[in-house]
């Protein structure tokens, strides 16, 4: 399991990567693609700013490429090796993966790259009573 606190938890779950208390996404589910890189300006929380400047997420795309050849091997060995398929129908396995998960991949990239620059940040969860 992961705990709030721990980065893979902010990556996984779209949350605020300083308090971990909502999600960055004005909606959770990434298959509304009209919004799927919808982001909130800052944390209703602990008011953290989600756009640290201009373009910020310009870098995700970098971090994009390898979420989608993560994605394509974990399709290619599927397919291929456990499914013993033909090489014809891994590759069209592949190209089915992307597609099906594009907006979660291009959310993790995100996702993945603004944990990179803000840290958890215990002091600013709001206990709860």
């Amino acid at each position: 399991m992961i705990n709030k606190g721990s980065k893979l938890y902010s990556i996984f779950t779209g949350s605020c990567p300083t308090c971990h208390q909502e999600s960055m996404y004005t909606r959770k589910n990434p298959y509304y693609l009209k919004d799927t890189l919808k982001i909130n300006d800052e944390c209703s929380t602990c008011h953290s700013k989600y756009r640290l400047e201009p373009s910020f997420f310009y870098g995700s795309m970098y971090v994009s490429y390898a979420v989608g050849i993560a994605f394509a091997v974990a399709a290619f060995v599927i397919s291929y090796i456990f499914l013993n398929s033909s090489i014809h129908t891994a590759f069209i396995a592949i190209i089915g993966t992307l597609v099906a998960f594009m907006p979660i991949i291009m959310r993790i990239s995100r996702n993945i790259w603004i944990n990179m620059f803000i840290h958890y940040d215990k002091s600013k969860v709001k206990k709860t009573a």
